[in-house]
């Protein structure tokens, strides 16, 4: 037996090929018997890591740091874009005062996210466009049999009318071949572009099976999740067969008596994905919300809050120094704006980035490396105010003519314009104009939901901006004051709350705009603006507390 091909061999030294392996390099990934393991550190033991052979692959593969490359990088800077650095690093003029978070800790929760994408890729994802897949093809193969039963009820109709009817039904023969032609087109369209999504996540679970198997810390840094991209599912396809229609036997109108052929029809239904329906049953409210912890932001007036995946928070309010706390309330970062007004809105995008507006430079910007804005919009005759960030990591910006008449709402990719909504189908404006402040979110079934406080009213319409429904508030005994909604937000189970601040409270609708209940019992006072985390944990800022209150209202 061939000891080198032989799969029921133990596993053998790469060095001497015949030894049985006792040690691992974790650096090197190679086997080696004892003997061998001199002769392998033999070029500096500092550039290998023996390790036992059962605790092969168990050491993390740290990155050189650039600037001393003797040492390992086991830190990063959050001032600093989180750039990995070394420990000499951290005494350098360069890095001073600033946050460093260990490398370990960010390449755990990596490793997390890779579990749960790899879980809800197999699990949900792909068995979910399998399905789909399973549809499409029931529906070619059963295909034939459909228009089959068609021509033979023409025919059946055929034989009543004798020869000179053979020449319609032929003619109508020939309507029905190309009808399944372009029929078999479109399910083998859908199809293939099913198919080609079903390789995507295939190619995808591949190279998160490579990043699980490494150790090498960059690819897992590096790694970018794509669940949102394949969480947003095609439109499932419809397409009905044609009809056969017969008529009375009028000779001299052959032809049109004979019946008629219903054009080939096809809709889509829309297929919303949701993560939280993939695992569990539906979360209900709390009949007691309750406030988990609060947050002493320092701000005199508090205007806008947006989570981080971290569990941190940024804030910002009516001063030029936007501040990022965790939930310990302890201050982790503050980013200046050199422009020294305060911004707009606030909103992280789907790489972590922070973005922010400013009305008096009507820009929208990007916190950079160091702490340093750059900027991504610059908009003439508008100006931004509020912003969010949507699934597919686009862009949404309302935002005011200069002369303050008119409102829309600008769907960006980048810097590029890519939808703008301003009006309803008869032409009138869904937006009320004469005001700033019109928070905004999108829902899960990627609804754009805008706040319009100087309406009264939530203004929902779909991701093509036709109007769905408005909210103007819900008649309550206890509700003294007008409904004017600031901060809005939504949460997995596309559930729409939104900030009532005269009235002290949060409005909990759903996804239809059917009032729920309210959020009123936790000592809320001028609730402003509104996040929820991925646990649905939900954050106010209080304007004039300057506190933020993260509340647990779902079960």
């Amino acid at each position: 037996m061939d000891p080198h091909n032989s799969a029921q061999d133990v596993h053998r030294c790469d060095l001497c090929e015949t030894a049985i392996v006792h040690s691992y390099c974790d650096f090197c990934h190679v086997n080696l018997c004892i003997p061998c393991i001199g002769k392998h550190i033999s070029d500096g033991y500092d550039k290998h890591k023996i390790v036992s052979f059962k605790e092969r692959r168990s050491t993390l593969i740290y990155p050189k740091c650039e600037t001393h490359p003797q040492k390992m990088c086991e830190l990063q800077c959050k001032d600093c874009n989180n750039i990995s650095i070394c420990s000499f690093c951290t005494a350098s003029e360069q890095h001073r005062g600033h946050i460093f978070v260990q490398i370990s800790t960010v390449y755990k929760v990596q490793k997390e996210t890779i579990e749960k994408d790899t879980e809800e890729l197999v699990n949900t994802l792909s068995p979910t466009y399998e399905e789909i897949a399973r549809d499409l093809e029931n529906q070619l193969a059963n295909l034939d049999g459909g228009y089959e039963k068609l021509t033979s009820a023409m025919s059946k109709q055929g034989e009543q009318w004798h020869r000179e009817i053979d020449i319609v039904i032929n003619k109508m023969k020939t309507e029905i071949s190309e009808i399944k032609v372009k029929h078999r087109d479109i399910l083998q369209k859908h199809l293939n572009e099913i198919k080609q999504i079903q390789s995507l996540i295939k190619q995808t679970l591949r190279a998160i099976n490579e990043i699980e198997k490494s150790t090498e810390v960059s690819p897992t840094i590096a790694y970018s999740s794509k669940i949102r991209e394949f969480s947003k599912l095609p439109p499932k396809l419809q397409v009905s067969l044609p009809t056969f229609i017969p008529k009375p036997i009028d000779r001299e109108e052959l032809y049109s008596l004979y019946g008629h052929i219903t054009p080939l029809s096809t809709a889509t239904k829309e297929n919303v994905y949701s993560l939280i329906q993939s695992k569990t049953s539906v979360r209900e409210v709390l009949d007691e919300p309750e406030i988990v912890t609060t947050i002493q932001t320092g701000y005199e007036t508090l205007r806008n809050v947006t989570c981080l995946n971290d569990g941190s928070i940024w804030t910002s309010g009516k001063t030029n120094n936007i501040k990022c706390f965790n939930m310990k309330g302890s201050l982790l970062q503050t980013v200046k704006q050199k422009s020294g007004k305060f911004p707009n809105d606030i909103a992280v995008d789907s790489d972590g980035d922070l973005l922010y507006t400013n009305g008096t430079s009507r820009t929208v910007n990007k916190v950079i490396k160091n702490g340093q804005s750059e900027e991504l919009i610059r908009l003439q005759g508008w100006k931004p105010y509020n912003l969010c960030v949507t699934s597919t990591g686009l862009l949404l910006v309302t935002m005011f003519s200069v002369d303050e008449t008119q409102c829309k709402v600008v769907r960006y990719s980048g810097s590029t314009e890519k939808q703008a909504i301003q009006f309803d189908d008869e032409g009138k404006p869904l937006y009320s104009g004469n005001k700033k402040i019109k928070y905004i979110t999108e829902n899960r079934n990627h609804d754009i939901c805008v706040a319009d406080c100087c309406a009264g009213a939530v203004v929902v319409v779909n991701q093509d901006g036709k109007l769905r429904w408005r909210y103007t508030g819900h008649p309550s005994g206890t509700k003294n004051k007008l409904f004017k909604p600031y901060g809005i937000t939504t949460d997995s189970q596309s559930r729409i709350l939104t900030a009532d601040s005269y009235n002290h409270c949060i409005h909990i609708l759903d996804q239809n705009g059917q009032f729920l209940r309210y959020i009123d019992n936790c000592g809320l006072k001028d609730p402003y603006d509104l996040c929820v985390d991925n646990n649905d944990n939900l954050f106010v800022c209080e304007y004039s507390t300057g506190n933020v209150k993260k509340i647990k209202y779902l079960k």
